[in-house]
């Protein structure tokens, strides 16, 4: 089934906004993409949804390049519309309704965009990330200014049942957005759309965002499990409930991180003359192991 956008004479004129002179729908290719959201990304930071209102704004008619390189050559489609929407039955980390920035956009249909077209379609160039400047960053343990009064409560961290974050307010800038192979953002990249304008599409994007969900959860408890049994074999022990706790609320990115740390624990406890998977404690009725 066709992802592209099947244009009428409204979506049309939108696209020409930005041509020198008018171009027809067979000159081009057209997709959706989500570029940013309110739940906490990567870097421990999130956009509040005022923020993301004056990046819809913003954003109309900014380029797309690749991997955040601002040469000329790197151009290749821009944002002709863009809008904030949301998923009423989606709750983030932080208790809001999941909002996100929904852009459409364009590029011309030539032999140099031939191979790109094919890749977003195939789904090899899907993820991406914004560039764009924000007045402040608000911890969302205090409400402190981080530029102005650091506060020493740490990005990731639970406070009180708060997680700490920097909210990203009061934008200024929208710069570019590009396609990126790790985005900040886990679910900021372009999306399926059927059918022709005016059709509500909106439970199509929430069917696959679910999978790409369900895809990234079962990644994250592979590496939890890992990281279980690895607390087991470095020195000192780790406790279960520890490492559960440790592990509960960190990204894919920081599991990965801390899988990598209790491996190389485990060589280096080994090069130190102990043995990797301990020797048993004599006598032991539930079967430690002692390092």
């Amino acid at each position: 089934m066709d992802t592209e956008f099947v244009f009428d004479e409204g979506e049309l004129e939108k696209v020409n906004r930005f041509t020198r002179s008018d171009v027809t729908a067979e000159e081009v290719y057209a997709f959706p993409v989500v570029l940013c959201d309110n739940e906490i990304d990567r870097d421990g930071e999130r956009f509040s949804v005022e923020t993301l209102k004056q990046l819809a704004e913003l954003f109309v008619g900014k380029t797309g390049i690749f991997d955040h390189d601002p040469k000329g050559g790197n151009q290749t489609a821009r944002i002709y519309e863009c809008e904030v929407r949301q998923d009423a039955e989606r709750v983030t980390s932080c208790g809001e309704v999941y909002s996100f920035l929904y852009a459409k956009a364009y590029m011309m249909r030539t032999e140099g965009n031939r191979d790109l077209i094919t890749e977003i379609e195939g789904g090899i160039k899907k993820e991406v990330s914004v560039s764009c400047s924000v007045g402040r960053r608000i911890c969302s343990v205090c409400g402190s200014d981080r530029e102005e009064n650091p506060c020493g409560h740490i990005k990731g961290k639970s406070y009180g049942g708060v997680i700490c974050c920097d909210i990203l307010e009061e934008a200024s800038d929208a710069y570019e957005w590009s396609f990126v192979a790790i985005p900040a953002q886990t679910e900021a990249g372009v999306k399926k759309h059927f059918g022709s304008e005016g059709n509500d599409d909106t439970a199509v994007l929430k069917a696959e965002l679910a999978r790409e969900r369900e895809v990234s959860g079962r990644a994250c408890d592979l590496l939890k499990r890992e990281i279980m049994a690895l607390s087991f074999m470095v020195r000192p022990i780790m406790a279960v409930e520890v490492v559960k706790a440790l592990t509960e609320k960190m990204s894919f990115d920081e599991l990965e991180a801390l899988r990598g740390r209790l491996k190389a624990q485990c060589v280096q406890d080994e090069a130190d003359g102990g043995e990797l998977f301990g020797e048993r404690v004599k006598g032991s009725a539930n079967g430690q192991f002692k390092l």
